[in-house]
């Protein structure tokens, strides 16, 4: 029988370890963290310099903890060590380089789709940071071309012509839904490609191979000019052409992408829609940490969200 997790948590921040340790503290028999990045606490290891201090007192908000994980004031290296005893000496299953790409509920169980494959879960608890921030072109962009150069789906319309770069699976599911009701192609500096899952690789040959789809492989793009307000878009082999629209999906997407992937909805300040207990409205499916907070960036509130989501599920 296929093994079904008690719980699967997303994002390897405080929130999403301190998530898993009181899940095992309360009972939960089998957790797994799952972080894209190749260690936990991306955050703390960017963003904070060397022997920077981290105090518990965060902007004034409350600094009691209220679960069973505690936190004391440090310095980057005592916080990082801190989690990793956490990890340890709970003996944490942890699945690092592993980006989930997206999540799917059947009835009361989930399905985690990752890179390294899928993982069925009763619950899913997302805890991921907001530093996020598309990956853009090298080359300048002209401003008067931001209202047609796009890093999500936000704004297109039906019946333009639209030029989608990248080779990951972002820019693969843009191209084929764009496809249905535009004239698309999708640009990939390399050959062929080498990151798309089985399911994205064959939805693209398909719409490619019924024409429905035009493929630029092996073509990098050294510019854009504005073309009386359309994209000319000039390719490093000294050929150009114009578009409506230019998509770039080249890593790096918003949190806002990855939550409506999960199927996630969200507000009119693009902040996902949750309960008291911070609980989407697809039960089962939890957000917490910073992507919930509209304050952000405390771990003591971190903290007490894993223990506010955990508690909630015992009782």
């Amino acid at each position: 029988m296929e093994n079904i997790y008690d719980a699967i948590v997303i994002g390897g921040g405080p929130f999403g370890i301190a998530t898993v340790v009181e899940a095992k503290r309360k009972g939960f028999q089998n957790v797994l963290l799952l972080e894209k990045g190749d260690n936990h606490s991306q955050t703390i290891r960017k963003f904070y310099k060397d022997g920077k201090r981290v105090d518990k007192v965060y902007k004034g908000l409350d600094s009691d903890t209220k679960g069973s994980v505690e936190f004391f004031d440090g310095t980057k290296e005592s916080t990082l060590n801190y989690f990793d005893k956490l990890l340890d000496d709970g003996k944490i299953d942890a699945l690092f380089n592993c980006e989930v790409e997206g999540i799917k509920k059947t009835g009361e169980i989930f399905d985690v789709h990752t890179v390294k494959g899928s993982f069925k879960t009763k619950y899913v608890m997302i805890g991921i940071g907001k530093m996020g921030k598309p990956n853009k072109p090298e080359y300048k962009i002209p401003p008067s071309l931001n209202q047609v150069v796009n890093f999500n789906l936000n704004g297109c319309n039906c019946g333009e012509e639209i030029l989608v770069v990248g080779g990951g699976n972002s820019a693969a599911e843009y191209a084929v839904e764009l496809s249905k009701c535009n004239k698309v192609t999708l640009c990939y500096r390399k050959e062929k490609f080498t990151r798309l899952n089985e399911i994205n690789e064959t939805s693209v040959f398909e719409y490619a191979n019924a024409g429905k789809l035009k493929l630029k492989l092996g073509l990098d793009i050294v510019g854009l000019d504005n073309e009386n307000g359309l994209v000319k878009v000039n390719f490093n082999d000294g050929s150009s052409q114009i578009y409506d629209r230019i998509i770039y999906a080249i890593g790096g997407s918003t949190p806002v992408d990855f939550l409506q992937k999960c199927g996630i909805e969200m507000n009119s300040d693009s902040q996902p829609i949750l309960d008291e207990n911070l609980q989407t409205k697809t039960p089962g499916l939890f957000v917490g940490g910073d992507i919930a907070s509209r304050t952000g960036g405390s771990i003591v509130v971190a903290l007490n969200d894993a223990h506010k989501v955990i508690s909630y599920i015992i009782k």
